[in-house]
């Protein structure tokens, strides 16, 4: 696969986007943007591009925020983690679940939305226990925060979809 100089911008401006956005929700405990992005990209531009918007805005992210950046084994597995929602969009166009509508897209984006959600949370969850101790009081905690991100990317994936099928329906129509 070869990354033209156009997808490399979008990459830029999306992984730019979750660092921003991140941001602009980092009062609000565990309500962000970033994962809805991430499956954004991966749905209209490819699992690639989806994991590398994933990779760099959360590499970003986590290490200039306003709390301080993480340690370096939590961090790769924030990145990892991040990565994971760009393979998800991707396989949500391939098997053409955009093309649904009323509940059957609502529900196939909430599951979208657990599927990225659960692809970040596990392995950093699992990666700060190890590296914190105790282990399961640790990802106990983890699990609870999760599941506030749970509830917030179940409803910002459906009522942020159309974007998404707008910005690919572009994208479609664009002369490569």
């Amino acid at each position: 696969m070869s990354i033209h100089p156009r997808l490399i911008t979008r990459i830029a401006v999306f992984a730019a986007l979750v660092y921003v956005l991140s941001w602009g929700t980092s009062y609000l405990p565990n309500v962000n943007f970033i994962f809805f992005l991430v499956f954004t990209s991966g749905f209209v531009w490819g699992a690639t591009a989806g994991s590398l918007v994933g990779l760099i805005g959360m590499g970003l992210w986590t290490n200039l925020n306003p709390y301080g950046p993480a340690d370096v084994a939590v961090m790769c597995a924030q990145m990892i983690g991040a990565a994971a929602g760009g393979p998800v969009g991707a396989i949500f166009n391939r098997i053409r679940l955009g093309e649904r509508k009323g509940w059957s897209l609502v529900s196939g984006l909430v599951l979208a939305a657990i599927a990225c959600t659960l692809a970040f949370y596990l392995p950093v969850n699992v990666v700060d226990a190890w590296v914190y101790q105790p282990f399961w009081p640790r990802f106990v905690v983890g699990v609870v925060w999760m599941l506030i991100s749970l509830g917030s990317n179940a409803v910002i994936f459906p009522l942020l979809f159309p974007v998404t099928r707008r910005l690919y329906e572009r994208e479609c129509s664009r002369p490569h």
